[in-house]
């Protein structure tokens, strides 16, 4: 055999040259880079999930900042007691006295207040009309709620309180209900109001439910200061 014979035979007969790359060689056969397709899912998956955790947030924030600022405006809250309001004067004699005292007790043993008062109005148009008010100032971080406890301790004190329901407020915001109840002299209206500042009942006897809750919206407006 000649030299050139043998050198052409062992080139022809090699194997494939190993293509070797920085890369490590893996066994098990899988390919270590993930799909163009499954990266792209994986991402916008994050972006969503991304976008929905910011709203909920952004929402939450939203409304934490609409009670905070509610409580920011409503907390310092003065309620007087003056001598004519909404048309009505107030009656200082002893036996008026002794009855707003009893309602203003009885009502600062069911909620704690900073100040508390009652008072005891008269319409000078017909005597048999008088208006019992009483609360207080206090913070209330769910005004509703109290008020529907107090509705319920005057239920204990004077019987149901029925057909209560929800009325506007008026400018001063909050929430005000108004029901019926029963008493010594028959029916009457009682109603109360509450913020994030102060919580008051009122009672009317001899007015009908509508007339007590317009009523009591007048005298709110020109009692109640912040």
């Amino acid at each position: 055999m000649s030299n050139g014979h043998l050198s052409e035979r062992a080139v022809n007969e090699a194997p494939e040259p190993v293509n070797l790359t920085d890369e490590p060689i893996r066994l098990d056969g899988e390919d270590p880079a993930p799909k163009p397709k499954q990266t792209g899912i994986r991402a916008r998956r994050r972006r969503v999930a991304w976008l929905l955790a910011a709203a909920v947030g952004l929402a939450g924030a939203g409304t934490f900042g609409a009670v905070g600022w509610r409580v920011f405006q409503q907390q310092d809250t003065t309620v007087a007691s003056p001598a004519q309001v909404a048309g009505l004067t107030r009656d200082d004699s002893e036996p008026a006295r002794s009855t707003a005292d009893y309602l203003r007790n009885g009502f600062a043993a069911g909620i704690e207040l900073d100040q508390s008062f009652g008072t005891v109005y008269r319409d000078p148009t017909d005597e048999r009309r008088p208006v019992l008010v009483f609360g207080g100032t206090t913070l209330l971080w769910q005004p509703e709620r109290d008020l529907d406890s107090l509705f319920g301790l005057m239920a204990d004190e004077t019987g149901q309180v029925s057909g209560l329901r929800s009325l506007s407020p008026g400018p001063l915001g909050g929430v005000l209900k108004c029901g019926t109840t029963s008493g010594t002299g028959g029916d009457f209206a009682v109603c109360g109001w509450a913020d994030h500042g102060s919580v008051v009942m009122g009672l009317f006897p001899d007015h009908p439910v509508e007339d007590a809750a317009d009523l009591f919206r007048k005298m709110r407006n020109e009692m109640q200061t912040r």
